[in-house]
């Protein structure tokens, strides 16, 4: 998260904040990077500089520009770095600021990959047509509280049963409404839209594509959020 860099006492620290949130994005270039980040992996700078479609050393400055915003993190492992997001509520921001652009672009929705919106990641969370079904399925079960805030104790109870792991130590919040920039509707997200998306994944019930967003719902795993859920992927 962007930390103020102005005294605790600047009347304007929090707009200066936002600004500065602002100017770090301001580039195409960056937010192609910042996308291709949304996929939850850690990139190299070759890797994002060949997804912005620019040389290396422009890339290499542009991600400086990201991480001196707080937008991503420098994740050294021997000769290499790495760079992801800094964190989901950056991914977060990202993803709304989707919906906003979306709406703009004239004759969008008809250029939207139906692969793409069907089935995606939301950085480390379940996002789509499949995943908004999926909320309201457990907001109608009685798994969630209404506004989305909270597992209620029924939706703690039948994740446990599944098997599906929480961390209760996690400092984000266990439960959220991550509002969908192709449909305009909720999907889960929070620590417990994590966990019930690796929880498929380990199950066999949806692959990832590499390198992208694309979720790919399987056999197994039509049959069983049909089956759990009630909900046709």
């Amino acid at each position: 998260m962007l930390k103020p860099s102005q005294p605790v006492g600047n009347d304007n620290a929090l707009e200066d904040a936002i600004a500065a949130v602002a100017t770090a994005m301001a580039d195409a270039s960056r937010v192609k990077m910042l996308c291709a980040l949304m996929d939850g992996r850690a990139w190299t700078a070759t890797e994002l500089g060949a997804v912005a479609d620019i040389a290396s050393s422009t890339a290499s400055a542009h991600l400086a520009r990201l991480v001196k915003g707080h937008l991503i993190t420098c994740i050294s492992q021997g000769r290499h770095r790495y760079y992801r997001l800094a964190g989901q509520d950056i991914a977060a921001l990202i993803e709304s600021m989707m919906g906003v652009s979306w709406k703009r672009v004239d004759g969008i929705q008809t250029r939207t990959p139906l692969r793409l919106r069907h089935a995606r990641t939301c950085y480390d969370h379940l996002a789509g047509e499949v995943a908004v079904s999926l909320y309201d399925a457990l907001i109608a079960g009685g798994w969630l509280e209404a506004d989305g805030a909270a597992l209620t104790t029924n939706g703690v109870a039948h994740f446990r049963h599944l098997g599906i792991a929480l961390n209760p130590t996690s400092r984000r919040k266990a439960c959220c409404a991550c509002l969908d920039w192709s449909e305009r509707r909720f999907h889960l997200g929070g620590d417990a839209g994590a966990a019930l998306l690796l929880h498929c994944e380990h199950k066999g019930w949806l692959a990832r594509t590499p390198g992208f967003r694309e979720v790919t719902i399987t056999a197994s795993g039509r049959l069983a959020l049909k089956n759990l859920f009630n909900v046709d992927a």
